[in-house]
C-alpha cells in the first residue's frame, strides 16, 4: 500500500481535511487532484499531485495536463492551452515545493494555490461568452430590427367579444370595474 508510515500520516490527514470538499479528488493513494475556483469560475484550474517512492524527501510530481484545464467551459483563449500560463504556476508550485522538502506538503501546495489563485491567473485574459456565440452565428444571416415586426395577440372571436362587453365604446374599462364590495 504506502511504504511509509509518514505518507499513511498524510493521507490520512488529507482525507480528514478534505472530506466532503467537492474540489478534492483521491485518484489513488499516492495521487490527488484538488480544482482550485469555483466549478463556474472561468479561471478554475485543476492540480494534480502524485507522490513518487521517495516522497517527501523528493519533490512531488505536479502536474496541469487534466482535460479540464484544456477546456475550461470554452472561455478561456489559446494561450493557457499553449502552456505559458501552466508553465508560470508550476513554476511557482515548484519554488514552494522547495521550500517545503523533507515534509509533508500535498495540503500545503493546495492551499497555496487556493490563495494565490489571483496572482496565478492575473495575466490570463477571458474571452467572454458573446465573443464564442457570435463566432458561432457567423453562418447565419442578420435580419435587421426593422424588418421584423412584433406579432400582435390572436384573439378569438369569442375573447373579442367578452372584451368589447367589458369596454365601453372607446375602449376603455369603466371606472371601478375591479374594485371590491367592502360592504358584503
Amino acid at each position: 500500500f504506502l511504504p511509509c508510515s509518514v505518507l499513511q500520516m498524510e493521507l490520512e490527514a488529507l482525507r480528514s481535511i478534505y472530506e466532503g470538499d467537492v474540489c478534492f479528488r483521491e485518484l489513488s493513494p499516492v495521487s490527488f487532484q484538488y480544482r482550485i475556483g469555483e466549478s463556474g469560475d472561468p479561471k478554475a484550474f485543476l492540480i494534480e499531485v502524485s507522490w513518487p517512492e521517495t516522497y517527501p524527501q523528493t519533490a512531488p510530481v505536479i502536474s496541469m495536463d487534466a482535460f479540464f484545464n484544456n477546456t475550461m467551459q470554452l472561455s478561456f483563449t489559446v494561450s493557457f492551452r499553449s502552456s505559458a500560463i501552466k508553465q508560470s504556476i508550476l513554476d511557482k508550485l515548484m519554488v514552494e515545493v522547495e521550500a517545503n522538502l523533507g515534509t509533508a506538503m500535498t495540503y500545503t501546495l493546495f492551499e497555496y494555490a487556493k490563495d494565490n489563485k489571483e496572482l496565478f491567473m492575473e495575466n490570463q485574459p477571458v474571452n467572454t461568452v458573446t465573443s464564442v456565440s457570435n463566432s458561432i452565428a457567423i453562418g447565419t444571416p442578420d435580419v435587421p430590427a426593422s424588418k421584423k415586426k412584433d406579432k400582435k395577440e390572436q384573439l378569438s372571436k369569442t375573447q373579442k367579444r367578452k372584451l368589447a362587453d367589458k369596454t365601453d365604446n372607446k375602449g376603455e374599462l369603466p371606472r371601478g370595474w375591479n374594485w371590491v364590495d367592502v360592504i358584503k
